[in-house]
């Protein structure tokens, strides 16, 4: 098998991927706000533009990073991966956990940043959208930890190859059944907060999501070991899409079964 992405052009893709994640988020909102006057409708355009665009990211990126795009996720897989104590290869280590961190939210910035560019928007505009409310916190807890749930349940059940639907599929739901729209990510509730637009949030409000985040993803990973026992010892940082190596080209007489893609 050929060697994995080094770290480097993983994070970096963890970067360029959150920032388009958020650019989606942020430019569909604008656009939302733009065409119409009914809030229901911006949020439904707001949501099926992030479900597609996250699904498209996730099957793109995923075989590189394992598109996490999401501190709560990396975290998530680091602490899994610590608890298995079954090899160095069953999580990302604090090496990598340094270098995805700070990858998404700088990545989630310039996703905010970049969207506000495409609409002629202020390029750093501090959002006035307050989201300061209990029932907002239980609703990103809650949010973060069926994402989790989500997450490391297909892993854990064999079926990582469809997390670019089924992870799109619950955000754009979620979207709807709480009443935080379901932001779920750290890093993209940072980027959030620097336009303010339709998907803005104030930075008083931030620091109360990002806690109620990590302890969504906390709950997420009790419900993972209820559902399916001691965690596996696949990769976390392939934890959303398993990572893609190939094999070397085989010689002329073998057949072509024997030259196919291993994962």
């Amino acid at each position: 098998m050929s060697a994995p992405a080094s770290l480097r052009r993983r994070a970096t893709v963890e970067g360029l991927g959150t920032a388009a994640l958020v650019a989606v988020v942020v430019g569909s909102g604008i656009q939302a706000t733009e065409l119409t006057q009914d809030v229901g409708t911006q949020l439904l355009a707001n949501s099926l533009a992030t479900v597609f665009g996250l699904g498209v990211l996730i099957a793109l990126l995923g075989p590189v990073s394992g598109a996490h795009f999401n501190p709560a996720v990396t975290l998530a897989a680091w602490f899994t991966g610590r608890r298995t104590g079954d090899g160095p290869g069953d999580g990302p280590g604090l090496r990598e956990v340094a270098a995805y961190l700070p990858a998404q939210i700088v990545g989630a910035i310039a996703g905010a940043v970049l969207a506000d560019a495409m609409f002629g928007k202020p390029l750093v505009e501090l959002s006035a959208h307050d989201r300061f409310a209990g029932h907002l916190w239980l609703a990103e807890a809650v949010a973060t930890a069926g994402l989790v749930w989500l997450v490391f349940g297909l892993a854990r059940a064999g079926r990582a190859h469809l997390a670019p639907l089924l992870v799109a599929a619950y955000i754009g739901a979620a979207y709807w059944f709480t009443s935080s729209t379901s932001f779920a990510n750290p890093a993209v509730t940072i980027g959030r907060a620097f336009t303010d637009t339709f998907a803005g949030i104030a930075p008083t409000s931030v620091l109360p999501f990002l806690a109620a985040q990590l302890v969504g993803a906390a709950a997420g990973l009790g419900l993972v070991a209820l559902c399916f026992g001691r965690p596996a010892t696949a990769r976390g940082d392939e934890a959303v899409v398993p990572r893609v190596e190939q094999r070397p080209a085989a010689p002329a007489a073998r057949s072509p079964e024997e030259s196919t893609l291993a994962r």
